[in-house]
C-alpha cells in the first residue's frame, strides 16, 4: 500500500509538472495571440464554463474513484450504471446553455462578444464529462500513468491547435478567436478519451448484464456525488457570479468597462495562474491520496489514514513555502519571464502568503471525500462562497477597484481551509 501510494504520487507529480509547463506555454501562446483584452474576455466566460462543467459531471468521477478503490463491487456495472444518467444530464445542460447564451452575455456579462464562446461551452461539456469519467476508473485502480499520458497528449493537441487556428480566427474578430479557444477542448478531450481506452484491460469481457444500470450502484454513487456536486456547484456559482457582481458594482461606482476587463484579466489570467503553479504538486498528492485513504478508511485503519493525510500536508507545505517566499520577494521576475509584463506584481505580493493555505486545501478536501464526508466539503464551500460574494459586493462600493476581488478571494481561502482542518481533526481523533 505504501509503495503504491508513493509510486502513484511520483507519477502524478511528474505528469503534473509536465502538464503545468504545457499549461503555462498554452497560456503564454494564448496571451501573445489574443492580448490582454482577449484574455479578459476569456476570463469573463471562464466562470460560466466552470459552472457547467461542475453541473455536467455531477460529482460522478469522485464517486466512481472512491467506490472502485474500495474494490467491493462489479466495476464494469458501476461504470455503465453512471454513463446513461451522465449523458441525460449533459443533454439537458446543452439545451439550457444554448437558450441562455444571449441574455447571459448581454445582460449579465455586459459584453455581447461572449455569446459565441458560451455557445461553444455547450458542445464541449459532454466530451469533458466522458473524459473525466474514464480517468476516474484509473484513479480508483491507482493506475496513474494512463491519466498522466492522456493529460500530456491533450495539452500538446490544444497547444498545436491554438498555434494553427487562432491567427486565422483573429482575422474574423476577437470573439471568434475566443470561441475557437473554447472549442479546441472538443478535439483535445476526444484525444484524451482515445488514449485512456488503449489502457483498458484487454482480457475484460463486457457482458450484456453489465450494460444494465444497477439501482443500488446508482444510489451508492449519488450518496457521494450529490454533496460533492453541491460543493463544486456552490464554488462554481460563486465564481460564475464573480465577474457579474464585480462588473456591475464597479460600473455603478464609476469605473470604466475597459478598466474592469483589463484588471480582471490581469488577476485571473496572469497573477492567479502563477500563484497556483505549485498546486500541481498538491493536486498530484491529493489524487494519489483519495484511493489510498478510501481503502484504509474502509478497512477501519484510522491510524494509517491520519499518517497519510499528515504526509500529504507536509509535502504540500514543503513545496509551497519556498515558492511563496519567491513570489513575495520577486513577483516581477515571474510576470516578466512568463508574460512579458510587470502588471499585477502588487497583487501577487499580497496574495502569495494567502495562497499558502490554498496549497493544503486539496489534500484536506480529498481526504474528506475519501472518508465519506463530502457534505463537509459542501458546507466549507458554501460558507467560503457566501463570505466571498458578500465582501466582493460590499467592498466594491468603497471605490477600491479590483482590490475588492483580491480581499474577498483571500477571505474565501482562509474560511474553507480552516473549516476543513477543524473537520479532519474532529473525524480522525
Amino acid at each position: 500500500m505504501r509503495e503504491k501510494f508513493i509510486k502513484s504520487t511520483l507519477i502524478l507529480m511528474i505528469g503534473g509538472f509536465l502538464t503545468k509547463i504545457l499549461g503555462m506555454i498554452i497560456k503564454i501562446v494564448m496571451t501573445r495571440y489574443i492580448g490582454t483584452e482577449g484574455i479578459g474576455l476569456y476570463m469573463l466566460i471562464l466562470p460560466t464554463f466552470s459552472l457547467f462543467i461542475a453541473l455536467a459531471q455531477a460529482g460522478f468521477p469522485i464517486a466512481l474513484s472512491k467506490l472502485i478503490a474500495e474494490d467491493s463491487r462489479n466495476n464494469k456495472k458501476l461504470f455503465f450504471s453512471l454513463i446513461p444518467l451522465s449523458l441525460i444530464i449533459n443533454l439537458i445542460l446543452m439545451i439550457f446553455i444554448i437558450l441562455i447564451a444571449k441574455p447571459l452575455a448581454i445582460n449579465l456579462l455586459h459584453d455581447k462578444r461572449c455569446i459565441l464562446a458560451i455557445y461553444a461551452i455547450a458542445l464541449v461539456i459532454p466530451f469533458t464529462t466522458l473524459s473525466n469519467m474514464c480517468r476516474s476508473y484509473f484513479y480508483g485502480k491507482q493506475k496513474m500513468f494512463p491519466h498522466v499520458l492522456s493529460n500530456i497528449t491533450e495539452d500538446i493537441a490544444r497547444l498545436l491547435l491554438m498555434i494553427i487556428g487562432i491567427p486565422f480566427f483573429l482575422q474574423k474578430g476577437l470573439e471568434y478567436a475566443v470561441c475557437y479557444v473554447v472549442l479546441i477542448n472538443v478535439i483535445s478531450e476526444l484525444i484524451s478519451i482515445l488514449i485512456l481506452f488503449f489502457f483498458l484491460p484487454r482480457n475484460v469481457k463486457i457482458q450484456k448484464n453489465d450494460l444494465f444500470p444497477s439501482k443500488i450502484y446508482i444510489k451508492d454513487s449519488l450518496d457521494i456525488s450529490i454533496p460533492n456536486t453541491a460543493s463544486r456547484l456552490i464554488g462554481s456559482i460563486g465564481y460564475f457570479f464573480e465577474p457579474i457582481i464585480l462588473t456591475s458594482s464597479l460600473l455603478y461606482v464609476g469605473y470604466s468597462n475597459q478598466y474592469i476587463v483589463s484588471e480582471y484579466g490581469i488577476i485571473s489570467g496572469y497573477v492567479l495562474p502563477i500563484l497556483l503553479l505549485p498546486s500541481f504538486f498538491t493536486l498530484a498528492i491529493s489524487q494519489a491520496l483519495l484511493p489510498t485513504v478510501s481503502k484504509l478508511y474502509y478497512k477501519k485503519n484510522i491510524k494509517e489514514v491520519k499518517r497519510k493525510i499528515k504526509q500529504a500536508i507536509f509535502f504540500s507545505l514543503l513545496i509551497g513555502i519556498p515558492t511563496t517566499i519567491c513570489f513575495v520577494i520577486s513577483p516581477t521576475i515571474f510576470l516578466k519571464t512568463i508574460y512579458h509584463t510587470t502588471e499585477g506584481a502588487n497583487y501577487m505580493t499580497f496574495l502569495a502568503p494567502i495562497c499558502l493555505l490554498q496549497y493544503i486545501q486539496a489534500p484536506l478536501s480529498f481526504s474528506l471525500d475519501a472518508i465519506g464526508k463530502s457534505k463537509d466539503n459542501m458546507k466549507a464551500s458554501l460558507y467560503g462562497t457566501l463570505a466571498r460574494t458578500f465582501f466582493l459586493f460590499s467592498l466594491s462600493f468603497l471605490k477600491i477597484g479590483i482590490w475588492s476581488l483580491i480581499i474577498s478571494t483571500s477571505i474565501n481561502i482562509c474560511i474553507i481551509t480552516f473549516y476543513n482542518i477543524q473537520k479532519i481533526n474532529k473525524y480522525l481523533k
